[in-house]
């Protein structure tokens, strides 16, 4: 009687087995998802930001006459993020654009790795403003639309700083 019920128990362990495995993928990926978020905002910044025409202002030593105020009355206020490694930068970028003469906000950090360099995102009929704050800027500074995801600031004008 035995013998006949052995072969049975077989089927029964391999079943049991692949559902723990099964079991085990599942919870793998649950994991995985809660850690990464399914609505993550940095993935909608990137591809909302795919999808906007972006230039880029490069400025040289070029010597150009200037107003005594390099902000005006047209340019909204800025908020500058952080988005690089090098701590502080944000704040060291808000003074050199208060010594310009532009309205800026308190700084702050941006945790995101879509943006990888210098960026002025503008709102529709700001972007002449927003060229001269990359000018202001110095160096290679991206002036894009500003995508629909990114919501902080939303009465000014984001400087998003990665590098000096």
């Amino acid at each position: 009687m035995k013998a006949d019920r052995e072969p049975n128990k077989l089927p029964f362990r391999a079943g049991a087995m692949l559902l723990l495995a099964l079991a085990v993928v599942f919870f793998g990926l649950a994991w995985h998802s809660a850690a990464s978020g399914d609505d993550d905002p940095e993935q909608k910044l990137a591809e909302a930001g795919a999808k906007m025409p972006a230039t880029s202002v490069s400025t040289s030593a070029e010597a150009t006459t200037t107003t005594s105020s390099g902000g005006s009355a047209q340019t909204p206020p800025l908020c500058v993020f952080n988005a690089g490694t090098v701590s502080g930068l944000a704040s060291e970028v808000s003074t050199t654009l208060e010594d310009a003469g532009f309205e800026v906000s308190d700084p702050g950090n941006l945790s995101t790795s879509s943006i990888t360099e210098n960026t002025v995102f503008y709102d529709s009929g700001d972007r002449s403003a927003a060229q001269k704050v990359a000018k202001a800027l110095g160096g290679s500074v991206s002036v894009e639309a500003r995508p629909d995801s990114f919501t902080d600031c939303s009465d000014g004008m984001p400087v998003i700083v990665v590098t000096r």
